[in-house]
């Protein structure tokens, strides 16, 4: 297997589409070499505890309502090419991801952690839920087969929160400006939200690696 290393955020509307793109290529070719291992990057590591109120947020960033809406059409329509049905308004808070990251980090050791980096982008997109709140993330927790009360005691801990800013802060250190990043078997790097078919032929060219060794 190869190691495949995907540096994202569950509000980053990019990764949203990144991961769309990658899970049909995945989809595509059943044989793909990849074992997939999650990476924090808070695009808004200052952002409150409690979040902010979205549209404000987007007003603030990109220079007022309508500026945002411009940029966002954009996105919406990438979103909606990718098979995400993104509805921008229906999502009323930025949130702290610190808690999703760490929730992501222990889905990892239980080997569930695709399935909640899922379910959280679908919980932010597509039912705009505010996955910084505890009893969103526990929610999630529990559907991914999670132990409901574990997860509830590490969210009201500090558990593991200082490890993540330690490893967000040495991906930005590492050349990581944006995310979504992967990084294929530690080695190459590909930016952005890359189409089905890209990470198509990425694949079969690992394939033809592997088999050429193996012969």
């Amino acid at each position: 297997m190869i190691r495949l290393d995907i540096f994202s955020d569950p509000v980053c509307p990019w990764c949203a589409i990144g991961k769309a793109h990658l899970d049909r290529a995945l989809e595509a070719h059943p044989d793909h070499p990849f074992r997939i291992e999650w990476h924090p990057f808070q695009l808004n590591p200052d952002m409150p505890k409690a979040g902010m109120d979205r549209p404000t947020y987007l007003a603030d960033k990109f220079g007022g309502p309508a500026a945002a809406a411009k940029i966002y059409a954009r996105i919406e329509e990438a979103a909606h090419a990718a098979g995400i049905p993104i509805d921008f308004g229906t999502i009323p808070v930025m949130c702290n991801t610190l808690d999703a990251h760490r929730l992501i980090h222990w889905a990892g050791l239980e080997g569930r952690q695709t399935a909640v980096v899922s379910a959280l982008f679908k919980a932010y997109w597509r039912e705009g839920r505010d996955i910084g709140a505890p009893a969103v993330l526990a929610d999630i927790a529990e559907a991914c087969g999670m132990e409901r009360a574990l997860v509830e005691r590490l969210l009201a801990s500090d558990a593991d929160a200082d490890d993540i800013a330690a490893r967000d802060a040495d991906a930005r250190a590492k050349g990581v400006t944006a995310v979504p990043t992967f990084l294929i078997a530690q080695q190459y790097v590909v930016s952005g939200a890359q189409s089905p078919e890209v990470w198509g032929n990425i694949i079969d060219e690992l394939l033809d690696q592997i088999k050429a060794v193996e012969a």
